[in-house]
């Protein structure tokens, strides 16, 4: 019986000691940065570009669209939606594909 308590007191006093340690290790797992990429294929809400509003500088930013293409885009507004950008020829389908992630067309 003294073994059986002095084995449970050993246990106990090395869990108490072992949960000392890891809380003051510090974290192994890596952490998301703002450097972080999204994952393929996805694009947070906010980043979203919205055609029917956007500055034309803020259309520059966006691969493809230059200053005569976002001249051109604010032009065309409103959309009532982004593929409208394509079949009213303001830009290429190749420029298109290459943004359509990027951008929305919110209704006001």
């Amino acid at each position: 019986m003294l073994k059986t308590l002095l084995l449970a007191a050993s246990l106990a006093l090395a869990g108490t000691a072992a949960m000392a340690q890891t809380a003051t290790q510090p974290a192994t797992r890596p952490t998301a940065t703002a450097t972080t990429p999204a994952p393929a294929g996805t694009t947070p809400a906010a980043a979203l570009i919205d055609i029917n509003s956007a500055t034309e500088a803020e259309l520059r930013v966006l691969p493809g669209i230059g200053e005569a293409r976002a001249k051109a885009i604010i032009a065309g507004r409103p959309y009532r939606g982004k593929d409208e950008l394509v079949r009213k020829n303001i830009i290429p389908q190749g420029v298109y594909d290459g943004i359509q992630a990027r951008i929305i067309a919110r209704q006001r």
